[in-house]
C-alpha cells in the first residue's frame, strides 16, 4: 500500500503551494486538497497564461491526475461554480473529462455565513482579524456546533427545509448586529450553484483516497494557507479557521496517521503575511515596499496588499516540528536579486531573554528579531535553469537555511512560472 505525500505551507500563507503542486502534480494519480475554502488563492501560470484557483486542487491542469476537495474545505457553491466556467472558458474542463470529484461530508457556506463575517468584522474596528469575508470561519463554527449542511444534504428531499432552518438561526444572530443586508440575489446564485453542483460526482473522501492507496496509487493532499495560521498552532486569535498543518490532512481526507509518506514543507525566500496579527520580522519600511512590489505581494483572492518581512527561522522550525516535514521547498528567491545585504532572523528578544521559539504571549509582547546579514547574490536568477548556473551566494544562502533548519531544500523557485523550478537534490 501506498502512502499520502503532503504539500503546505509553513509560514502565514501564499507560500507559493499551487505552483508547486502543478510541478508535482504528473508524479501523482489523486490530488486531495484537504482544508481551508475560497479565502485560498493558489496562482499558477505556464503558456503564457494566469489561473488563480480557490477550491479546485491546483493538479486540474495535468490531464491524467484526478482531483479532490476533500471533507476538511468548506465550499462556496457559487464561487465553485464561477471557477469552473471561467476554467472552461479557458479550454479546461475537469468536470466534462471526469477528473473532479467533491467530498459528500465537505461543508457548504450559505450566503448567510458571508453576512455574519462582514457583520463581526464590521463590528470589531480595528481590533478585526482581517477576515477574507468569505464566509470561513462563521461555516467552520456551524460545523463544530453540529448545525452546518454538507455536500451530500443537498440530494435529500428536505435540503430546502434544512437551508430554511439555518438561515433563519443566523437571522436572529445578525439582528444583534447594525448591519443591512438583502438575501435576495446571494439565495437565487446560491440554489443555481447548487443545483451545478450536484453534477459533479459526490464521493466519501475516507473510502475514495484509501481506495487509492490499496490500488498502490500515488496522493498527494493539499494544504490552504499556512501552518502559522492553524487554529490550534498559529498566532490565535489571528488565524485560519481550520487545522493547516499535517494532522489537518488525516482529519480532512479521512487517513490514518500512519499513511502519511512525505512532507513538502514551501516557504518564500523572506516572509509575508495578510491581515491582522504579530509579524516580528515586518519591514514597514522602504524596503518592505521594494518586497511587497518586486514580488507582487498582493493577494490572488482579495487583492490586498501583504505586508513583507525577512524570513524568520524560528517559525519556520517551529512549523517544521509542526508538520515532520522531510523536504523544503524554496519558492520566491528570485525576489531578492536586487538586494546587497538580505538578512535573516535567527532568535528573538523576548521579555529580557534570547529565545529561537515562537512564544506564547506573541501577541501582546512583541518579540525584537536578532538579524543575520547575508551577502546578497546580485544576479538575475529568473534565466536560471539548471543547478550548476545558480549564483554561488544563493547556494550559500541556501546551505545555511539547511543546516539551520536541519531539513534539506530539495526544490527552488526562481520565477512564477512552473518551468522556473529547479530540482537541487
Amino acid at each position: 500500500m501506498t502512502q499520502v505525500d503532503v504539500l503546505l505551507g509553513l509560514q502565514w500563507g501564499d507560500e507559493g503551494k499551487g505552483k508547486i503542486v502543478d510541478v508535482l502534480s504528473p508524479q501523482y494519480d489523486l490530488i486531495a486538497r484537504f482544508q481551508g475554502g475560497p479565502n485560498a488563492g493558489h496562482t499558477l501560470e505556464f503558456d503564457g497564461k494566469k489561473f488563480v484557483l480557490n477550491t479546485i486542487p491546483s493538479g486540474i491542469f495535468n490531464e491524467k491526475t484526478m482531483n479532490l476537495i476533500g471533507n476538511g474545505v468548506v465550499i462556496d457553491p457559487i464561487i465553485l461554480k464561477r471557477e469552473l466556467d471561467n476554467l472552461k472558458k479557458a479550454g479546461h474542463d475537469p468536470v466534462a473529462a471526469g477528473k473532479l470529484v467533491i467530498a459528500r461530508k465537505a461543508h457548504l457556506i450559505l450566503p448567510t455565513h458571508q453576512l455574519l463575517d462582514a457583520a463581526n468584522e464590521q463590528k470589531m474596528g480595528k481590533d478585526k482579524i482581517g477576515s477574507t469575508l468569505k464566509g470561513i470561519g462563521p461555516t467552520y463554527m456551524d460545523k463544530t456546533g453540529r448545525n452546518g449542511l454538507r455536500v451530500g444534504d443537498t440530494t435529500l428531499p428536505d435540503f430546502r427545509e434544512r437551508y430554511n432552518r439555518l438561515v433563519e438561526k443566523h437571522k436572529e444572530i445578525l439582528s444583534h448586529y447594525e448591519f443591512e443586508y438583502d438575501l435576495t440575489e446571494k439565495e437565487a446564485a446560491f440554489f443555481e450553484a447548487v443545483d451545478f453542483i450536484k453534477s459533479i460526482p459526490h464521493v466519501d473522501s475516507e473510502h475514495f483516497v484509501n481506495g487509492y492507496l490499496k490500488q498502490g496509487k500515488t496522493v498527494l493532499a493539499e494544504g490552504a494557507q499556512g501552518t502559522l495560521l492553524d487554529v490550534d498552532f498559529g498566532s490565535y486569535p489571528f488565524v485560519t479557521s481550520s487545522n493547516t498543518t499535517t494532522a489537518g490532512a488525516c482529519t480532512g481526507l479521512g487517513i490514518a496517521p500512519n499513511k502519511v509518506g512525505s512532507v513538502y514543507g514551501i516557504f518564500k525566500a523572506y516572509c509575508t503575511r495578510v491581515g491582522g496579527g504579530p509579524f516580528p520580522t515586518e519591514l514597514d519600511n522602504e524596503v518592505g515596499e521594494t518586497l511587497r512590489q518586486v514580488g507582487h505581494e498582493f493577494g490572488a483572492t482579495t487583492g490586498r496588499a501583504r505586508r513583507c518581512g525577512w524570513i524568520d527561522l524560528p517559525a519556520l522550525k517551529y512549523a517544521i516540528m509542526l508538520n515532520g516535514v522531510t523536504e523544503l521547498i524554496m519558492m520566491k528567491a528570485d525576489v531578492l536579486d536586487g538586494f546587497d545585504t538580505i538578512y535573516a532572523c535567527t532568535h528573538y528578544e523576548h521579555n529580557g531573554e534570547t529565545i529561537d521559539y515562537m512564544p506564547y504571549d506573541i501577541i501582546s509582547v512583541k518579540p525584537k528579531p536578532i538579524l543575520k546579514a547575508i551577502e546578497g547574490w546580485k544576479t538575475d536568477v529568473t534565466k536560471v535553469s539548471k543547478v550548476e548556473e545558480i549564483p554561488a551566494r544563493l547556494s550559500d544562502y541556501i546551505a545555511f537555511l539547511e543546516k539551520e533548519l536541519e531539513v534539506p531544500v530539495k526544490y527552488l523557485s526562481v520565477g512564477p512560472d512552473r518551468v522556473q523550478t529547479l530540482i537541487l537534490n
